[in-house]
């Protein structure tokens, strides 16, 4: 569902639209923006499209061009779009915001409107100026985020992770932790699945095929396992080669 739907008129406001439709689009996904000339596949009905985008919509960004209150005949068109979208959002109580394409765009007056539109003249806009355009679409972007509290979930939800992924947190650790992949289950104690190598529960250092003696205790051999306190259940171990003498090192 489209959250923003940005409403232009073609030849006055559509390179303005394309910059809105981009900045919202990279910061909050490009579904999020509804603009017709992209968001329109082709051969859908058209109509439908436009207004069944705008009434799913939670605001309304009217692009006003530096020749915006010249298209008076289309203003005053009942089947024109631009006028069409603007009604339908006053009567589906969206908020409406226009956006001031350009520095010398004057705001507009309720003089220069139809008498069903002269409510857009008394709507706080925001001006877009391409000479400071970054800028200016970080603010707009801030303000619909403001103003559509899901974007600014989306924008600030922590990153999904991805399929297969590990993520944990420990607390004070001291010495070397390892993170194997897969892990279901209750946890009690010490669970270890499938090791290779080596496996130790307890504190200190371990030693595989050497001479080192630690604590009286001397490991050598294919595999290995130390547990220190108390341990119930089974051990069991599986080695795919003959045994090695303890000595053959010597």
């Amino acid at each position: 569902m489209a959250d923003v739907f940005i409403n232009y008129r073609t030849g006055d406001g559509n390179e303005t639209a394309a910059l809105i439709d981009n900045e919202l689009s990279n910061r909050f996904g490009k579904d999020r923006a509804f603009r017709a000339s992209k968001s329109i596949p082709p051969g859908t009905v058209y109509p439908d499209a436009l207004l069944s985008s705008l009434r799913r919509s939670a605001l309304l960004l009217v692009v006003i061009g530096t020749d915006w209150v010249n298209f008076q005949s289309r203003l005053r068109d009942p089947e024109d779009w631009v006028r069409k979208e603007i009604l339908e959002a006053f009567a589906c109580g969206l908020p409406v915001v226009p956006v001031l394409a350009g520095r010398t765009t004057e705001r507009l007056k309720k003089d220069d409107l139809p008498a069903d539109l002269t409510r857009l003249a008394e709507l706080q806009s925001v001006r877009l100026d391409t000479q400071n355009a970054e800028a200016d679409l970080k603010r707009l972007g801030d303000l619909v985020a403001e103003m559509v509290p899901e974007l600014h979930d989306l924008e600030h939800a922590a990153p999904a992770s991805e399929p297969g992924s590990v993520s944990n947190s420990a607390g004070d650790i001291h010495g070397t932790a390892v993170q194997s992949r897969d892990f279901t289950g209750d946890v009690s104690g010490t669970v270890i699945k499938r090791p290779t190598g080596p496996v130790h529960s307890g504190n200190g250092n371990i030693y595989q095929n050497s001479r080192h003696v630690s604590g009286g205790r001397h490991y050598s051999g294919d595999g290995m396992t130390n547990f220190e306190g108390d341990h119930h259940g089974d051990i069991r171990h599986r080695f795919g080669g003959p045994g090695r003498r303890e000595d053959d090192e010597r």
